[in-house]
């Protein structure tokens, strides 16, 4: 199924101006910091969805977020939320970043952003968009990503609050799309999905794409803070890697 399909369907589900889902808690507070200090920066929000990191993001002094994603709902839930918050600097694109350029070469960017994004796409898409990252970043700038961790379809049961169902092998099921589903804390779940990559695979399309630098690589899980916060909601989790952080420079 097409990100399309899956966030037009349920975009209601993923609006939110607080944390509430899995993710929200087990990855995007990673992001924020490992973006530090934005005040003043320019930032690109590719697959932004509904807006929830990019808003973090403007309220924490960025001096522009633009965010692209290919689903219309989660744009408009974004220009609302971004309306009713009363957030200046947030502009939002409806953009298939497979097939659409974005960001301008002339004018780099001090920051970009991709949550959740590549697990979307297969291995070609994601290499022409990274390329075309490099393009728009400035050399002192920085991109950051997160995907769902390689190996979670495979050691993780088809179960809440988090999963991915494998279909093939490890290797073999490159660029073969896995469902799943990811939980909110209300109980409520979204459909989510991850077109299966390997580690080989995004650094290889890294290299190729001109990023010369080792990035920072964390596997992303749940904590102590987490288990005691909601026992029950992240406890099936504790012990697995369930999502993956690349930050790095050109």
């Amino acid at each position: 199924m097409e990100a399309k399909e899956i966030y037009d369907g349920h975009a209601d589900l993923w609006v939110r101006k607080a944390p509430i889902l899995l993710s929200d808690y087990s990855a995007r507070p990673r992001v924020l910091e490992l973006c530090g200090d934005v005040k003043g920066l320019t930032v690109l929000d590719l697959g932004c969805g509904e807006g929830y990191v990019g808003r973090q993001v403007a309220k924490s002094g960025a001096h522009s977020v633009t965010g692209y994603d290919v689903s219309r709902a989660m744009i408009d839930g974004a220009n609302q939320t971004a309306a009713a918050m009363g957030l200046e600097g947030l502009s939002y694109h409806v953009s298939d970043l497979r097939q659409a350029e974005f960001g301008d070469p002339q004018n780099p960017v001090d920051l970009v952003i991709a949550v959740f994004l590549f697990n979307y796409m297969d291995a070609d898409s994601m290499s022409r968009i990274l390329k075309r990252v490099r393009q728009v970043l400035k050399p002192e700038g920085r991109f950051i990503f997160t995907v769902p961790h390689p190996m979670l379809p495979w050691i993780k049961p088809a179960e809440r609050p988090f999963y991915m169902r494998p279909e093939g092998g490890y290797f073999s099921s490159v660029d073969v799309p896995f469902p799943g589903r990811i939980w909110r804390r209300d109980g409520e779940s979204v459909e989510v999905q991850a077109v299966h990559k390997t580690f080989t695979t995004y650094f290889r399309a890294l290299g190729e794409a001109g990023f010369g630098q080792m990035p920072v690589v964390e596997e992303l899980h749940i904590t102590a803070d987490h288990v005691a916060l909601d026992p029950d909601f992240f406890g099936p989790l504790v012990d697995l890697p369930l999502h993956v952080a690349f930050s790095l420079s050109p």
